[in-house]
């Protein structure tokens, strides 16, 4: 080591007191952020800078060691650091320290002054690298964490602890949720199927398990009232029509959409539905990708899905029942009759457009069309469901007038 750096090393030593003070000063002058944080707080971000004043001067002495010593200006209070302030912040506060170093040292050499810059290139980089660590790491845990609220979802085993969950991953749908399942290759583009249900107006919560991919689906926000003259706004989009648009980031197969809930605690029915939809999905030759799971009661029926049935019979047997025994039969004739308006007539001893008449209150009743071939398949399959539950299928509507 040379007499003049050694000397200028010593004065080093002797003014670093100073430079902290002068360094503090400063942050409270410049950074407004500084001074209106909590006592603990600031004195962290305190200890950062007075540390990289430290780190400068065992650099200085030995500039072999950057690789460590710019990395350790952050190890001092690293979790302070990382909670108080941002990456911006962090890169002002490099700012201001290298600032005052190089006013009260730059003067004394040429050495020193090309020290400091290279010094504070080094600590800008140190920041960066631990700020994009730490960023690894959160997107490490946000993915466990979404995988475990998806596995909560599909599972149905929710705890206390779900809407928690679900806030620390920053969801920001509002209201009504719907879960969609597929399958997909490994090497799925996640990122693209956040940015496509994003500008669809929805957010997503997406788990691959294997080659299963199921989103769970939400509004962005509610509706908001219009103001007087004010232009009209995109209407909002179906949980069906976002589905369609996030179509192409599954393979091939069957993709299901379960029915629409009240909420993301919700959700879990709406997966039961999906998950029993894509195992049968496969029994309706022409359905279309996506399909509601609603739009699949009938096989999933069949194949022993409780829920399927409690739907059939909640949502069309029993409404109908409820309504009217004439619509009742008028729909049980129409079915058993192949559909013909004329047959059905004949046995009813009615007029084929008081056939029509009734067939479209059925429809208003229920929502569902009797004179679409599927739809018909859904009708008779809730009827016969509705009919095996209510007394064990003995009571069957009466025929004839």
């Amino acid at each position: 080591m040379s007499p003049n750096k050694a000397q200028e090393l010593a004065w080093l030593r002797t003014i670093s007191g100073e430079l902290a003070t002068l360094t503090v000063t400063r942050l409270e002058d410049t950074l407004p952020w500084y001074g209106s944080m909590p006592p603990s707080r600031r004195s962290a971000v305190g200890l950062v800078a007075q540390t990289g004043i430290s780190s400068f001067i065992q650099w200085y002495e030995n500039p072999g060691s950057t690789p460590w010593i710019a990395s350790d200006v952050f190890s001092s209070a690293p979790r302070e650091l990382l909670r108080s302030i941002s990456l911006q912040e962090t890169l002002q506060l490099i700012r201001v320290v290298v600032t005052v170093v190089e006013e009260r040292v730059a003067p004394r050499s040429d050495s020193l002054r090309e020290a400091i810059m290279h010094y504070s290139r080094d600590v800008a980089f140190a920041a960066a690298d631990v700020y994009a660590r730490q960023a690894e790491a959160r997107g490490l845990w946000d993915a466990r964490l979404e995988a475990l609220v998806v596995d909560s979802i599909l599972t149905g085993e929710s705890d206390d602890e779900l809407p928690s969950r679900i806030a620390a991953l920053g969801w920001h749908g509002d209201g009504e949720a719907a879960v969609l399942v597929g399958s997909a290759e490994r090497s799925v583009d996640v990122d693209q199927m956040r940015r496509t249900a994003r500008h669809a107006g929805a957010d997503v919560l997406i788990g691959l398990q294997g080659t299963r991919l199921v989103l769970v689906l939400g509004r962005m926000a509610p509706p908001q009232p219009q103001e007087p003259g004010a232009a009209p706004e995109e209407p909002q989009r179906t949980f069906l029509e976002i589905a369609g648009r996030l179509a192409d980031g599954f393979a091939d197969g069957p993709l299901v959409l379960g029915p629409t809930v009240d909420n993301l605690i919700e959700a879990s029915r709406s997966a039961r539905a999906a998950l029993a939809g894509v195992a049968v999905a496969r029994a309706w030759r022409h359905a279309p990708r996506p399909v509601p799971a609603d739009d699949l009661l009938p096989e999933r029926a069949l194949a022993g899905d409780g829920l399927a049935r409690r739907t059939l019979i909640e949502q069309i047997y029993e409404p109908l029942l409820a309504h009217s025994a004439e619509l009742m039969e008028t729909l049980w004739c129409y079915l058993d009759n192949g559909r013909s308006l004329e047959a059905t007539a004949r046995e009813l001893f009615v007029h084929p457009n008081t056939v029509r008449y009734r067939l479209k209150k059925v429809s208003e009743v229920i929502g569902w069309n009797a004179t679409g071939a599927r739809e018909s398949l859904i009708l008779q399959s809730a009827l016969i469901a509705g009919s095996i539950a209510q007394q064990g299928g003995r009571r069957q509507p009466k025929r004839g007038s």
